[in-house]
């Protein structure tokens, strides 16, 4: 079965403002995230994809425009089952007025009981994410072979999930799990079992510098910032 690679979104205006983002339309890359996406065809450039499948949110639109225009022969398609977590009423919000919400602690200790006022459950969104990866499997497999290989540009929390999924974690372990702006992770699926191969790879390791304010012990709800 094919190899996915899942990018996550390069740094947007919302990481660095401290929002959670979710489905509030017109958050764009910032100009570290613009950066990170002009780099994303260098860093791919080995790679034979198949198919690029992306979220319809603007920021991964923005992230896979670079390796579009690298990649002329590739006609991306737009899944809304890869689309950031439906945060409802608190889509938008800062994440410092969230933190101190009881559903904040459901979400970072509990997650597959945590359902977001007016959105989705943490369930939902890695169900939808997981369903939509084994139809492109499929698809992909059919159509360019078992040994190929094909990209999701996505989000943090969703690519989480879908590694939680890929090792057989409990969704409550997912918060375990980090995966930085413009982070490559790749899964190789089979027939019996998937292998992650690579895991929030970006080739710096500027984010493992200790920090003056060491970051916390929670994770960052939809992924965080980054490396400053």
């Amino acid at each position: 079965m094919p190899t996915l690679i899942l990018v996550r979104h390069g740094r947007s205006t919302a990481n660095t403002e401290g929002l959670l983002a979710g489905w509030t339309p017109g958050v764009a890359l910032d100009e570290r995230g613009a950066a990170q996406a002009a780099a994303l065809p260098g860093r791919l450039a080995e790679l034979p994809l198949a198919e690029i499948v992306t979220s319809p949110l603007q920021r991964c639109q923005e992230t896979i425009r670079p390796l579009l225009q690298a990649r002329p022969d590739l006609t991306p398609h737009t899944d809304e089952r890869i689309g950031e977590c439906h945060y409802g009423d608190w889509s938008g919000r800062k994440l410092d007025e969230l933190k101190d919400q009881p559903l904040m602690e459901v979400v970072q200790a509990h997650p597959s009981a945590a359902a977001f006022p007016g959105g989705e459950s943490m369930r939902a969104m890695q169900t939808r994410a997981a369903e939509a990866v084994r139809e492109w499997n499929a698809r992909v497999e059919r159509d360019h072979g078992a040994d190929a290989v094909y990209l999701m540009c996505s989000h943090g929390d969703i690519i989480k999930s879908l590694v939680a999924d890929a090792l057989g974690l409990h969704l409550d372990l997912f918060q375990r799990i980090s995966v930085e702006p413009c982070s490559i992770t790749a899964i190789r699926y089979t027939r019996l079992r998937p292998f992650l191969v690579r895991l929030g790879d970006t080739g710096d390791f500027t984010s493992l510098v200790p920090r003056e304010e060491p970051p916390g012990d929670e994770a960052p709800v939809g992924g965080g910032a980054g490396a400053p």
